[in-house]
């Protein structure tokens, strides 16, 4: 077994009773190709004796993800049509993605960036990070630079507050964004050093990813109320997953927790179409249905932004179901008559 539990090898699958032994060689092939990283806490809080736990949906290697279908591409949201320098996107006018290394303390089977991600020594140099912070500092008009990868936080806290402090150099950089899975994978993490750290004269956001009520344990819920507790506003991001999260009631449970915890559901993604990642879609009728099934049963904050990727670095847009359809005359000019669906589904009429 790996350190501390972790499951880094399939040898390690094995010993835990997540994979059978003549398995070994064919998920062999799949982590040649994609990496394999799943952290003690989240190894935990799987199920071997059930074959839908959607925990290990998410993590556990799986040889259909060698079958690449003709819509998935290697780079689906266009990373590399917006690269401004090595790690660095500009696909928007006031803000920047800043990528300081790929790898990640857990690899997600349904990444959009698997093909990256997870190979050692995948970090920027000093050189590198020398030329994005220079980008960043020849432009005005970036209020926001996120922090992303792979994860920020598999960096040490001497190595992100020598990052930020590069950052907070810059006058006209007024957020940092952290993108992460590590309060919720390895709690551990994050101590009392890591929330000073990342205090700053900018303002300092945090976006956790977690997909399903059960990643919110005591130790995932202590770590997020460390950092909440520090003066560090928390959101999150969860990819909407075939077998995991696809039903209202587990969103439901997810939002609600998170929302217990002071952290605000941001975004629900529509699945990107990366390499291998066919089993976890869901049709986009289907997410709608189920946002609209959540707008009667959740509470505002609790709902997030039902959000698709468009594939070739285009930009995310909103896809939920619009509640608001004109009707008769006056719609171009935006006034005239509507027809109005509430969130119980019953139909109103409306001028204005």
């Amino acid at each position: 077994m790996s350190r501390d539990g972790e499951i880094r090898r399939v040898e390690d699958l094995v010993a835990r009773g997540l994979l059978d032994a003549d398995r070994a060689d064919e998920i062999g092939r799949v982590v040649d190709r994609f990496a394999l990283a799943i952290t003690a806490d989240m190894a935990r809080l799987i199920d071997p004796a059930d074959p839908e736990d959607p925990i290990a949906r998410q993590f556990v290697p799986d040889p259909a993800e060698l079958e690449v279908r003709a819509d998935e591409a290697d780079d689906p949201i266009g990373d590399g049509t917006h690269a401004a320098a090595p790690g660095l996107t500009h696909r928007y006018r006031d803000r920047v993605l800043l990528k300081p290394t790929h790898l990640c303390r857990i690899y997600c089977r349904f990444c959009f960036r698997r093909d990256r991600v997870g190979h050692a020594g995948e970090e920027l140099s000093e050189a590198e990070i020398e030329a994005a912070i220079a980008h960043v500092a020849a432009r005005p008009e970036i209020f926001e630079v996120i922090l992303t990868g792979g994860d920020p936080l598999v960096l040490s806290d001497r190595r992100i507050g020598r990052l930020l402090d590069r950052l907070e150099a810059i006058p006209h950089v007024e957020v940092v964004r952290l993108h992460t899975r590590v309060p919720v994978v390895d709690p551990g993490r994050i101590g009392a050093t890591t929330a000073a750290t990342l205090r700053r004269r900018f303002a300092t956001w945090m976006v956790i990813h977690v997909d399903h009520p059960r990643e919110l344990t005591e130790a995932a819920a202590a770590a997020i109320g460390r950092l909440v507790d520090a003066g560090i506003p928390m959101l999150s991001q969860t990819t909407l997953l075939a077998g995991v999260n696809d039903r209202a009631e587990v969103l439901e449970a997810l939002f609600r927790g998170l929302v217990r915890l002071r952290v605000k559901p941001y975004y629900l993604h529509h699945l990107d179409r990366a390499e291998g990642t066919a089993r976890y879609r869901v049709p986009v009728a289907r997410g709608r249905e189920l946002m609209n099934g959540l707008r009667g049963r959740l509470t505002g904050i609790a709902q997030p932004v039902y959000v698709l990727d468009i594939p070739g670095g285009h930009g995310k847009v909103p896809i939920g179901a619009d509640p608001l359809e004109p009707v008769g005359e006056g719609r171009e000019a935006g006034t005239g008559r509507w027809r109005v669906t509430a969130p119980d589904g019953g139909v109103h009429d409306w001028e204005g």
